[in-house]
């Protein structure tokens, strides 16, 4: 299974903010550091924060950062969020969908595939967070 841009920026802004220890960043600062659409970035963020994920604080000294405690945010709870996993195979057009064994299958992968993101947290993918800052300081 291949993830979506918009997950990988989901995930890449998650790690970003997780290593600036709850600081205040901007969205602008997040897209610079990987060389990515601001503009595209954006619309994750604004989803990310409505459900929860990252906290967004308006006015003048506003910006972003996680919305919860690193270890809270679980990497398959974003992933549900940010991906449409249901749709791995597009099976109601077929002509031999009621009989066919492969929806079953396909549903059982992707269980296993989210399975191994449900053991995990943002915190697990930040840990060494003195060389992500140095990686993101040097961008």
């Amino acid at each position: 299974m291949k993830l979506t841009l918009y997950t990988d920026y989901a995930i890449r802004t998650m790690i970003y903010l997780g290593s600036q220890e709850a600081e205040i960043c901007s969205i602008k600062e997040v897209a610079e550091a990987y060389e990515i659409s601001q503009n595209h970035l954006m619309k994750v963020v604004q989803d990310l924060a409505r459900a929860g994920f990252v906290e967004s604080i308006r006015g003048r000294n506003g910006g972003i950062r996680l919305g919860r405690p690193a270890a809270s945010i679980n990497l398959g709870d974003l992933l549900r969020h940010t991906e449409s996993l249901d749709d791995i195979l597009e099976c109601s057009s077929c002509s031999i969908r009621g009989g066919c064994g492969m929806p079953p299958i396909l549903q059982e992968a992707t269980a296993a595939f989210i399975g191994v993101f449900d053991r995990y947290s943002v915190a697990d993918i930040i840990k060494r967070k003195d060389v992500l800052r140095a990686f993101f300081a040097a961008a």
